[in-house]
């Protein structure tokens, strides 16, 4: 009896490390894909034009060719010195977090792609929120843990995003990590109502930020936020909020 229990138990075990090592492969090659997926995008946005007249409008040319693959497709998201460069997409409520688990292609993908909140306005709101998967080897959204740290933030200070409407540089003004749902509800914060509302925002988002930026935004800037998770508590959140200051 106790024979039989012991090749159960072992077969038991073969089984979960079978399965457990499944997983990890389709994992990687999953990974694996969404990363080729995201190389291929950005050598479109990037793709050099003969023809120097036409030098000026090639991001808005390439932006429009993304657009034309994929009509979620809103804008390209890229930090300098970073890996971070990225297609970022936009669907309604009827579409909440779907590119939670998609790539661009709207293909299942662990990483996801990144995507705005959807009632974000990326021409009107005061506040655009970017969310993005946390992933190890600083994959999507994972190097923004590296802005815990004042040193990184002091060489990595802009963000550029630029959308089918317009290119922008946004500086960054305050780094932070919060609890979601019980925390600071950063991301309720989209429109302010009034120059009270917008203050209040900003000051507590200068109050819980790892460093003082220097930086600050008043009434009437446009504010970008970059959001994922942050695994020192349980539905952790790590903040990235920034102001622009040149669109184009």
């Amino acid at each position: 009896m106790r024979k039989w229990l012991i090749r159960i138990l072992l077969i038991i075990f073969l089984i979960s490390l079978v399965l457990s090592v499944i997983y990890i492969i389709t994992n990687k090659f999953q990974d694996k894909k969404q990363n080729e997926v995201f190389e291929e995008l950005e050598n479109i946005v990037t793709e050099e034009k003969e023809e120097k007249h036409e030098e000026q409008q090639e991001e808005s040319i390439n932006l429009e060719k993304l657009y034309k693959l994929n009509n979620d497709f809103i804008g390209w998201l890229k930090i300098n010195s970073t890996s971070i460069s990225y297609p970022v997409m936009q669907t309604d409520s009827n579409r909440k977090d779907y590119y939670l688990r998609k790539n661009f292609y709207k293909e299942y993908s662990q990483l996801g792609t990144p995507y705005i909140a959807e009632y974000c306005n990326v021409q009107t709101s005061d506040n655009v929120i970017i969310y993005g998967h946390h992933i190890t080897n600083y994959q999507v959204f994972g190097e923004l843990e590296k802005y815990k740290k004042r040193e990184f933030y002091n060489n990595n200070k802009i963000i550029n995003f630029n959308t089918i409407y317009e290119n922008a540089d946004y500086e960054i003004i305050a780094v932070f990590k919060t609890i979601a749902y019980t925390g600071f509800k950063y991301y309720e914060f989209i429109n302010s109502s009034s120059e009270d509302e917008f203050n209040t925002f900003i000051k507590r988002c200068k109050e819980l930020s790892f460093y003082d930026t220097g930086k600050t935004a008043k009434y009437g800037d446009k504010l970008l936020t970059l959001s994922t998770c942050e695994y020192s508590a349980k539905n952790g959140r790590l903040v990235v909020v920034a102001k622009k200051i040149t669109a184009e």
